[in-house]
């Protein structure tokens, strides 16, 4: 009983769809008066589907100033595995690296390859498009949401985090199991961890050395955050209202970004950015941070409301919103795929 009352009460870990599900109510009105189901592709013309969901990170990098990402490049499907080693070299990339799906979301299929071996067994095993891209080694993690209406110079940031991937820390006793199993948050994707730390899991980790279980710093892969919003200022917003006027006319979204410390990142230098999305992010400012459900629900609605508004603008523009056959013929297709990808997610290690 006590379990069944935390799990009801504990409303960060409720799945997406029952935490969004009495809000759904507003969304409707902002269909409703946009007269159009897709309403917020108009909000950031450029992206396929806005940022929604199912934008290909290559329409994204090639958005940005190569120095704003790491060394990056693209590997079709049905590409030999000698023209991706080849291009490691020149793209200058060594191992290790990350590889992910070229659309993706919520760290599906992002793994980090330690080895030839390794990208063998990746590259024979995915069906679709993916990006190699050089593993960054700056020690902090952080996103941040900004928002910025068309008619505006100046945006705001709305959520600045550091975001700590899930991982444990050995004591020299329990195996890799046992510690993921008494981690809060690591205990819910046993088999999931299991599949991708398979060779480490029955072993010892030694005591005070931190194991990390997964490089995607993401609420549903198990991340920690810690509030930055003390840090947000005007000098962080200049930073991002020139990221986001380079021509990729980018309005509403959360960029996430590898950075040595919070002022370097202020000053523009020693920071590279992973990757950012549309208007389909999270602003997940609102987890760990210690806001209320209520809380939580105000901060979405007025992000809506942003969202709403920004896309009412640009369509007035010309960016129209997308037709209703147009936008659900390509979120049936998205969504069939996304759930391939989250089985072989699974089964890949």
């Amino acid at each position: 009983m006590k379990n069944i009352l935390h799990r009801i009460t504990n409303w960060e870990a409720w799945p997406f769809g029952i935490l969004y599900a009495p809000l759904s109510v507003f969304w409707l009105w902002y269909i409703i008066r946009s007269r159009a189901v897709w309403f917020f592709t108009s909000s950031n013309p450029k992206i396929t589907f806005g940022g929604l969901e199912g934008e290909p990170k290559k329409e994204m990098y090639d958005l940005l100033p190569k120095e704003l990402y790491p060394p990056t490049f693209f590997v079709s499907a049905n590409e030999a595995i000698s023209s991706v080693e080849q291009q490691l070299t020149t793209h200058n990339i060594n191992f290790p690296f990350i590889v992910k799906p070229e659309v993706g979301e919520q760290g599906v299929l992002l793994r980090k390859i330690n080895n030839q071996n390794e990208l063998i067994h990746y590259h024979t095993l995915m069906p679709w498009d993916y990006i190699v891209q050089q593993l960054v080694q700056y020690p902090m993690e952080v996103s941040v949401f900004y928002i910025r209406h068309p008619k505006e110079s100046r945006g705001v940031v709305t959520g600045f985090l550091h975001k700590i991937p899930l991982q444990v820390t050995g004591n020299g006793t329990d195996t890799l199991q046992r510690l993921v199993m008494q981690h809060p948050k690591g205990n819910k994707q046993l088999a999931l961890l299991e599949a991708k730390h398979q060779k480490n899991w029955l072993q010892v980790i030694p005591e005070g050395e931190r194991y990390l279980l997964s490089y995607a710093a993401n609420h549903n892969r198990g991340a920690r955050f810690v509030d930055l919003k003390h840090a947000i200022d005007d000098q962080l917003t200049a930073l991002f209202d020139g990221i986001s006027s380079t021509g990729n006319e980018f309005y509403y979204g959360r960029y996430d970004i590898m950075c040595s410390n919070v002022e370097d990142l202020k000053a523009g230098k020693n920071f590279t950015i992973l990757e950012y999305n549309g208007c389909g992010a999270e602003p997940n400012h609102f987890y760990d941070t210690g806001y209320t459900l209520l809380g939580a629900y105000k901060e979405i609605l007025k992000h809506w409301k942003a969202l709403y508004q920004i896309s009412k603008y640009n369509r007035q523009q010309g960016a129209l919103p997308w037709s209703f056959s147009r936008g659900r013929k390509f979120l049936a297709a998205s969504r069939k795929v996304g759930a391939e990808r989250k089985a072989l997610d699974l089964k890949i290690g």
